[in-house]
């Protein structure tokens, strides 16, 4: 059985706000923004997946604080899942050594604390009991969604 948790679904903060994400059984983050800062110390260091749909700050706010917390913490990296394009964005844009560290090169490029996995449109990715399928989205910027089955159900964001 799957449990998923919203940790924040607006698209600003303040007064009880938390921008989009949610907690897929533990492990899993679909979307990181900043509703992730609610986390446990424990919760966070939990986490070993983020599938990102698009690269707009209120999905991905969290990302390098979660990385910057709780990678020393880890014996594997946090693994990021989203399209090149979104890859692309938080390489040029957040982890490039002036906004934020370089997470997937450090503390070594053997041993990183990040890493970057690409999807496609149509890609099926099995994370123990759980499916995610890649679903097409019509955004501003390249998007996805996914279909996420575990067990009985399926549940499409």
């Amino acid at each position: 059985m799957a449990t998923l948790t919203v940790l924040g679904c607006s698209g600003g903060v303040g007064a009880g706000l938390r921008t989009t994400a949610f907690l897929l059984n533990q492990r899993t983050l679909i979307d990181a923004g900043t509703g992730v800062g609610d986390l446990s110390l424990a919760e966070l260091a939990s986490v070993d997946h983020i599938f990102l749909t698009h690269s707009h700050l209120d999905h991905i706010a969290s990302i390098p604080f979660l990385v910057d917390t709780v990678g020393d913490m880890r014996e594997a990296p946090i693994t990021v899942w989203a399209l090149q394009a979104t890859i692309d964005a938080l390489r040029q844009n957040i982890f490039n050594w002036v906004i934020w560290p370089d997470f997937s090169s450090i503390p070594s490029a053997e041993s990183p604390s990040l890493v970057f996995r690409p999807v496609e449109v149509g890609q099926v990715v099995d994370i123990g009991s759980r499916r995610l399928t890649v679903l097409p989205a019509n955004h501003v910027v390249p998007a996805v969604g996914y279909a996420i089955g575990a067990g009985a159900g399926t549940f499409a964001y």
